[in-house]
């Protein structure tokens, strides 16, 4: 297969701290930033997969190695050809199993935090405005583009949701995506809303769903000013251009204005589900839009891209979406490949925390991925019948330890039947809860030799900001 890309320039190498880390906040880093005649990243690009475990990355593999009619098992996604691999840590400062805010806060700020708050640090508690503002963490994204550094923002959730948030927002609650979900006696004290603190962060693009949040009642939207109209706003004041399709979005690309793209009312379609008529960029496009916006800066680049209805198909219980949104993730890294040069861009790919999603049941090789369990014979060859539990029913290869699927609530689901059906899951809840194990960091290009070893999941920031020759603690 052809390699999707350059070894790194290599310098160097990062030496990362052994000593024990506190319950409360690991400890810094101790290692030597590279000399200054060193090589170093004029771009980044932080590639997160919303709830892209392990576990999904394998099945999704094997999912998008049968799409193109092998039995899947030895295919690879594009970037699990990436040179550099290490295991990231991924609980917060008060949960063994972390949410989203708090993993994509310790990426964007180099520190862990609680779950549930956003660019905030642990010593405030959740929901409280007034601790919040006092406890503000330094964004990398602010003090890149303090620098001159252009900031792009990609997600196929909601642009105020908390992966993307987390590039330039401060928020003691990630619910407070606008004004109306802000409690009034919070609202007093000084705190704003996502929506409003994007747009009055310096972004040069920002790609993605969640209209709503940003427009009032009289316009669709959920803001408590009926009028209200934050994207209007925002073009007039910053000079930008707003758009609402992919049409607007490829023909804005190269204009030398900021570019705000808000695609949906709320999260963006899974592909699955999206007609050949959508106006809907995919994330590969948005991706490459966003990458020809940002090379136009002579000074270089931050771009985040999230993936972030993976998370989502999983919540539901319903692997086939999850898998199916892992498939464009990877196809919008390989689109990021084909358009940078890796001697100076490092291009990072990982996940905010895993999902309660396993992979059992010894079927046979090549067996459909989100199909029932077929097995093997006792000389090793296929039955073409369903491995049965004990109960006697078929199970599926997938599964949940929790989630909507559960086995005592609900009819077995035949996948083989229907593909959409829910995975089967031992506890019954109404939505599947993430998992709390390591995730994979996968790295190539400029810098990437500090992606080695087991280490916290805030090492990504310093191994981002170290590759652009910025130190850090």
């Amino acid at each position: 297969m052809k390699r999707l890309f350059r070894p790194a320039v290599t310098f160097a190498a990062l030496s990362l701290a052994l000593s024990a880390c506190s319950a409360d906040q690991p400890a810094p880093l101790a290692s030597t930033p590279p000399p200054s005649d060193a090589p170093k990243a004029k771009n980044v690009i932080l590639f997160i997969g919303d709830g892209m475990g392990i576990s999904t990355v394998t099945a999704a593999r094997i999912y998008a190695g049968q799409a193109n009619g092998t039995p899947g098992e030895e295919n690879l996604l594009s970037f699990e050809h990436f040179p550099n691999v290490a295991l990231v840590k991924t609980y917060n400062t008060n949960q063994q199993v972390p949410d989203s805010a708090g993993t994509a806060t310790a990426m964007n700020t180099g520190v862990k935090t609680r779950a549930g708050m956003i660019g905030v640090g642990h010593t405030a508690h959740r929901g409280d405005c007034t601790e919040g503002l006092a406890a503000r963490l330094p964004l990398a994204a602010e003090a890149l583009a303090a620098r001159g550094t252009a900031i792009g923002i990609v997600s196929t959730a909601r642009l105020t949701h908390a992966t993307p948030a987390a590039v330039y927002a401060h928020s003691p609650e990630r619910d407070w995506e606008s004004d109306d979900t802000i409690p009034e006696a919070q609202r007093t004290k000084g705190c704003k809303d996502i929506a409003a603190q994007l747009t009055e962060f310096p972004f040069a693009v920002a790609l993605g769903g969640g209209t709503r949040q940003f427009l009032g009642s009289e316009n669709g939207g959920s803001r408590l000013q009926a009028d209200a109209d934050l994207p209007a706003a925002w073009a007039a004041e910053k000079g930008g251009t707003f758009v609402t399709t992919r049409d607007g979005m490829m023909a804005a690309r190269g204009s030398d204005r900021p570019l705000l793209g808000l695609f949906s009312p709320s999260h963006m379609t899974y592909m699955l589900d999206r007609k050949a008529d959508t106006s809907e960029p995919t994330l590969s496009e948005m991706t490459a839009a966003a990458i020809d916006k940002l090379s136009a800066d002579p000074d270089g680049y931050y771009l985040m891209v999230e993936g972030g209805r993976i998370d989502h198909g999983h919540h539901a219980g319903q692997a086939a979406y999850a898998l199916s949104e892992t498939q464009e993730f990877a196809r919008a890294v390989e689109t990021a490949l084909s358009k940078v040069d890796l001697s100076d861009t490092l291009i990072l790919v990982t996940a905010d925390h895993s999902h309660v999603f396993t992979m059992a049941g010894y079927p046979t090789r090549g067996n459909p991925i989100l199909g029932l369990a077929m097995g093997n014979d006792e000389h090793g060859e296929p039955t073409g019948e369903p491995l049965l539990a004990g109960d006697g029913h078929p199970y599926t290869t997938l599964g949940y330890m929790n989630g909507p699927g559960a086995v005592d609530s609900l009819p077995r689901p035949a996948p083989e039947k229907d593909p959409m059906a829910r995975q089967q899951s031992l506890i019954p809840l109404s939505s599947e809860t993430h998992g709390g194990e390591d995730v994979a960091l996968y790295g190539a290009g400029q810098g990437a030799d500090g992606v080695h070893g087991v280490i916290e999941q805030n090492r990504i920031y310093d191994i981002m900001m170290r590759a652009l020759g910025i130190e850090t603690q």
